[in-house]
């Protein structure tokens, strides 16, 4: 498990997910002066939702290591999940006025990434195992 590079990604994104839960989403200038600073999860309801949809899919993924094909569609779907929330988030970023977003609202895109290159590692590890049978089966053929 810990030597296939798909178990890295997948880590990376199981990170980022974590850093998302307690990092500041966005702060907004009152007119007194005072900063209002929101959190990813307490901003609406729906991020730590999302949030945690993303992070049981990530580590149900690193958990399934011996089914390949279900360790790559639980790592594309979550790509998908990702992906959906940094567009919520660009529609987001272009519709509010005066918030300023911090540096972690590219974190679902970099999630994305990631699960994506986990799904094609374990698609080439499915091709792999499925090469290796198919010169098996021809060996016992030949000595048959």
């Amino acid at each position: 498990m810990w030597q296939r590079i798909q178990t890295l990604y997948l880590l990376i994104s199981a990170g980022l997910i974590a850093a998302l839960c307690f990092s500041t989403a966005y702060s907004v200038a009152n007119p007194d002066g005072l900063v209002k600073v929101s959190y990813w999860q307490l901003q609406k309801p729906y991020f730590g939702i999302l949030l945690g949809i993303l992070a049981a899919m990530v580590a149900l993924a690193l958990v399934v290591y011996k089914s390949r094909i279900l360790q790559m569609r639980l790592a594309t779907l979550s790509a998908i999940v990702a992906l959906g929330m940094q567009g919520w988030l660009a529609w987001m970023y272009f519709t509010f006025e005066g918030h300023v977003f911090s540096w972690t609202a590219i974190f679902p895109l970099v999630i994305c990434l990631c699960n994506l290159l986990a799904a094609r590692g374990c698609f080439q590890d499915q091709l792999m195992v499925e090469s290796a049978y198919r010169v098996r089966e021809r060996r016992k053929r030949r000595r048959a």
